[in-house]
Parts: structure tokens; sequence; C-alpha cells
């Protein structure tokens, strides 16, 4: 596997590098503008070419762009379904300008609608996102942990989803570990995983496998509390990550960390531990 982290872009995207390679990162996942606001302000065409030439030069791949947190596409009753489709269409376009191919998205939330409904709009917006940006960016849906009125958080939620999507090559999955265990599929054994694997491969299918977010959870299985925790040190437990990390299927992947961080220190230690796990 390659190993990453989410990077802030804090101080531009020229800054990016330099902060993945103080976390000895191979792989990277960032936001293009401030994560908690629909507010965004137009690339500046000097620091995205600034940050194209230090990615050439850098050795980091692949590059994963992350939807901001406020766009919800599972309920067309929302007010800000439509906005949300829009944020989506953006960071498509940014993430082209970018030079990442991929753009991650959560499921998103159902409030009132049935779990048919959800899935019904989330597809019905990438669709429509896809009729707006013609390029080849890989839409990625992330598993839930399915908290409150989350849906994606059982493997065959986001197969329907990606049934009622017209270009279905584009899109594909990022599998969070934290999320997963926490939505009931348990990645803290050897014989549990291995029927994770199975059954995410029955019902999507590994080929369309393209990330791992490796996080620990700090919440029991089944727990349905998205709660991250540091490799090694929540209910997945290092066991889990060493099977999980040297799979013969999966190993090719790469993985994300979004571990809990005031500083360097602990991404530091998270990638140590995660590399310790290679065999």
């Amino acid at each position: 596997m390659r190993f990453g982290f989410h990077i802030s872009i804090s101080g531009g995207f020229s800054k990016v590098v330099e902060k993945a390679e103080i976390r000895s990162c191979e792989t990277i996942q960032f936001f293009s503008r401030n994560p908690r606001g629909w507010k965004y302000e137009p690339l500046d065409n000097n620091d995205v070419e600034t940050f194209r030439t230090s990615i050439r030069s850098s050795g980091l791949s692949p590059l994963f762009l992350h939807l901001p947190y406020l766009p919800n596409v599972a309920s067309k009753d929302s007010k800000f379904y439509s906005r949300s489709i829009d944020s989506i269409v953006i960071e498509l376009e940014r993430a082209e300008r970018l030079g990442v191919p991929y753009l991650i998205i959560h499921v998103g939330h159902r409030m009132q609608n049935s779990e048919d409904e959800a899935i019904e709009a989330v597809a019905q917006a990438i669709n429509q996102a896809f009729d707006r940006v013609r390029n080849s960016i890989i839409l990625l849906l992330e598993n839930t942990a399915g908290q409150g009125t989350e849906i994606g958080y059982r493997f065959e939620q986001i197969k329907k989803i990606m049934d009622g999507v017209q270009e279905v090559e584009k899109v594909g999955v990022c599998l969070d570990t934290a999320h997963s265990f926490e939505a009931g599929y348990d990645l803290s054994k050897k014989g549990e995983i291995e029927r994770t694997i199975e059954s995410f491969d029955q019902t999507v299918g590994l080929k369309r496998l393209h990330l791992f977010h490796l996080n620990d959870s700090k919440t029991p299985l089944g727990s349905r509390k998205d709660r991250h925790w540091h490799i090694g040190e929540g209910y997945i437990g290092l066991e889990g990550f060493r099977y999980l990390v040297n799979h013969p299927l999966l190993k090719h992947l790469p993985a994300i960390m979004e571990t809990p961080r005031k500083d360097t220190v602990e991404d530091l230690k998270n990638m140590k531990v995660i590399r310790s796990l290679v065999g």
C-alpha cells in the first residue's frame, strides 16, 4: 500500500507538497477550499501551476480531492440539494485543473426520506453533475458509519446507487475502515475481514475499490457512531490493520489516514505504526 494523510491547504496549494513530505506521504488527499462553508474563491493560476509543478517532482501519487462537508445529495427535499450538485460540479472542474484524478464524496443523509428515495436522489445528483462536467475524474463514494439518517453504510446501498448512475465506469468506492467497523463490518479479526472482503466483492466488486481511508474506531463494532482514532489504539486494533495492509487483494491500493491530530506529531506516530505492520 501507498500511505498518506489528508493535507491542509492552509497557506495555499504551493505548501501542500512540503507538508506531505514532512509526513513521509506517498499519496495525499486534500480539500480545494474551506470544507465547512459554501463560499469559495476562484483558483489562483500561479498557485495551481506551482502546485502541479511540485507534484510532478514529488512522486506523490495518486491524488484525491475531497468534497466539502456541507453538500448532501441524499435528500431532494433539502433546500441545499441543487446547491450540493453545484458543489460536485465545481469540485470536478477544480480536480481537473489541479491534476487530481479522483473526487471523494460523502453519500449523505436521507433526512425524512426513505432509503430508496435517498438512493435515487444520490444517483440522480451524480448523473446531473456528470452531464454538466465532461471530464475523466473518477467520483468515489465514501461509505458511512450509518450515524443518524446516513445512507451508504451497507454495501448493498452503495451498489444500488451505482446501479442508478448512467456513466458507472466513472464511479468507484473509498472504503473507510472506521466507518465500516462502526456500521457492523468487523475488521479486527482475520476471518471477519475475509468475510467483509468477500461481501464487498460480491456486492460492489473489488475492481470498484480505489482507496482506503485507514482509521481506527473509537467506538465499538456496530455502534453507528463516526469516531476516528489512532491506528492500533481503537477497537479495530493492530492485528486488524496488519491483516488489511498485507492482504493480497488489497495491498496494491492507496491508503489515506484521517486520524486525529493537533500537529504533525500524531501524523508521524500513525505513519510509523502503519508502516511497521507491513510484512
